[in-house]
């Protein structure tokens, strides 16, 4: 992998990783029109450890909210009457939203890293997906907000965000469709799948830097997903920071159109041959 395509992806992911278009799933492309097997152990690695910039993103967007929500957690653990606080019952509901996408993961883990990254599963999650989120954005009633999530209401979308584990599903586009469907309105939706985010993300990060140190030595190399990273950092910033503006006054039909497009064009390369489902040369 040269510098120039790890600046690439890092853009790419940094774009992609919070809209809901799977980040993981565009990545995947992009490592397969540049010659590498989006199976190959450091490139699987590669992908996830970049995400790590945009979970340091969120946690920058986020420091206000974080800096009110973990102590009152934290004081909650160990105060029942703290437990009545608002922010406990959001720090509790996120980290019970956060759970099953863990254990379905390490179940999974060999599938997720191999058979999944078939360009074919992505242009048909990315199509298939999109009629989950069209019902969704067309059946929210946006009755409820930040204050009203319960950890019953992060469960259900911790549960939908396993999907995710599909590239071209997209981990905020599940955990959105979910939070619509529980009657949430679009900004609480996008900040709840930030928060989502940092937990899942981070441990996913973690876990394949230290189970692929010595592949990513010797394939990607450590320079290039260093830079990565800290691209998808910059512009994972001002990708979140321009999502909460948009949804607040958008519906997302432009994500469900592009989505549609880019699984349809995949589906017409992988169909005639012009790109292989697996790439590498």
């Amino acid at each position: 992998m040269s510098i120039v395509e790890a600046v690439i992806l890092g853009a790419v992911e940094g774009v992609t990783e919070f809209l809901p278009v799977s980040s993981t799933g565009h990545l995947t492309i992009l490592e397969n029109l540049f010659g590498h097997r989006v199976d190959d152990p450091a490139i699987t690695a590669f992908t996830v450890i970049i995400q790590s910039g945009a979970v340091l993103a969120t946690i920058l967007f986020l420091r206000k909210d974080i800096a009110r929500v973990v102590p009152a957690f934290l004081r909650g653990l160990f105060n029942k009457e703290a437990r009545e606080h608002a922010d406990f019952r959001f720090g509790w509901a996120v980290l019970l939203g956060s759970i099953p996408i863990v254990i379905v993961a390490l179940i999974f883990k060999d599938d997720i890293e191999t058979t999944l990254r078939s360009l074919w599963f992505v242009a048909g999650a990315l199509i298939v997906w999109s009629g989950v989120m069209a019902f969704a954005d067309h059946a929210a009633t946006q009755v409820r907000h930040e204050e009203d999530v319960t950890w019953k209401d992060t469960l259900i979308i911790g549960v939908v965000q396993c999907m995710a584990l599909i590239p071209g599903i997209s981990r905020s586009g599940a955990t959105m469709s979910a939070g619509l469907l529980r009657d949430f309105d679009r900004v609480t939706v996008t900040k709840l799948s930030f928060f989502l985010s940092i937990p899942a993300l981070t441990g996913a990060s973690l876990l394949q830097g230290v189970e692929e140190f010595d592949n990513i030595s010797t394939g990607v190399g450590w320079t290039n997903t260093i830079v990565a990273t800290v691209v998808s950092f910059v512009v994972a910033y001002a990708s979140v920071t321009w999502l909460l503006k948009f949804v607040a006054k958008h519906s997302y039909s432009i994500f469900i159109f592009y989505r549609i497009a880019l699984g349809s064009l995949l589906l017409v390369l992988l169909s005639t041959g012009t790109i292989d489902a697996k790439g590498g040369v």
